[in-house]
């Protein structure tokens, strides 16, 4: 069973004390990290003081990225399920001719 760490994050001037898995710590200070990053990129680029604006946005913006992984993902699945059926067709057309 995985060891539990009791951690805290910072995100937004707030701090959120947690309970997790030690191997999640990496991803979520990461994310926690990313999220503070982004929050000064929105405030600085577009003047937006309200943390709860700012914080939309965040969630909006990582929210995009992650539909945008899964369609670009399914993108390729299709497209290689295409390249290997051509594929079968053209050694079963040689292994029939």
């Amino acid at each position: 069973m995985s060891e539990k760490l009791k951690i805290k994050l910072s995100i937004a001037n707030r701090v959120y004390p947690l309970t997790v898995g030690a191997n999640q710590e990496e991803g979520l200070r990461k994310a926690a990290k990313n999220i503070e990053y982004m929050i000064k990129q929105f405030e600085q680029s577009y003047s937006v003081r309200d943390k709860q604006d700012v914080l939309a946005m965040c969630a909006l913006q990582f929210a995009s990225q992650v539909e945008q992984k899964t369609i670009d993902k399914k993108n390729v699945s299709e497209h290689v399920e295409v390249k290997l059926k051509e594929l079968d067709e053209l050694l079963h057309s040689h292994l029939n001719s």
